[in-house]
């Protein structure tokens, strides 16, 4: 991404080994962790190609990733990004020679992807503090469970009226 950008916090010139990269996308954002010299690690659907990864939604659905070493203007595209080590006053992050050598073990593997459960921002958390969390999956969980909820209320409350319909006649 090119340094000018308003929109990033740091140049690739300033980023550490270990960061955290939150790469807005249309409509979720992705998690890189950068390794360094420009390139991050991330995960990416196996039947994506370069090309679509780059805007295609498919990586929220996939049930399989690859674990890549990719530069990070290549990951980003024409999307913003920004450092984002949001858990490190949770979390204590792992010091960076360890993270880039965990990291650096699972380049090339293919790995389970699940939206809510182990996505993008889980695997890069995972690599940084040793502990996978996702906000965005936990904000997604909770929409779920609050609609479950209201489904579930609107369903008593069906019930409830069609009782006391029943008990006037």
């Amino acid at each position: 991404m090119a340094s000018n950008d308003k929109h990033n916090e740091k140049t690739v010139e300033d980023l550490q080994p270990g960061d955290l990269i939150e790469i807005f996308r249309p409509a979720y954002q992705h998690w890189a962790l950068y390794l360094g010299d420009g390139y991050v690690i991330n995960v990416a659907p196996l039947e994506e190609t370069a090309a679509a990864s780059l805007s295609s939604a498919k990586s929220v659905f996939s049930r399989k990733a690859l674990v890549k070493m990719q530069l990070l203007k290549d990951v980003v595209g024409s999307n913003t990004y920004k450092v984002n080590n949001k858990y490190d006053d949770k979390y204590t992050p792992l010091p960076a020679e360890e993270i880039i050598q965990r990291a650096e073990l699972l380049i090339g593997q293919e790995v389970c992807y699940d939206l809510l459960g182990n996505n993008c921002e889980h695997f890069v958390t995972l690599l940084r503090y040793g502990e996978g969390v996702s906000d965005q999956a936990d904000r997604a969980i909770g929409a779920i469970g609050f609609v479950t909820a209201a489904a579930g209320a609107f369903s008593l409350l069906g019930m409830f009226q069609n009782k006391s319909r029943q008990g006037q006649r």
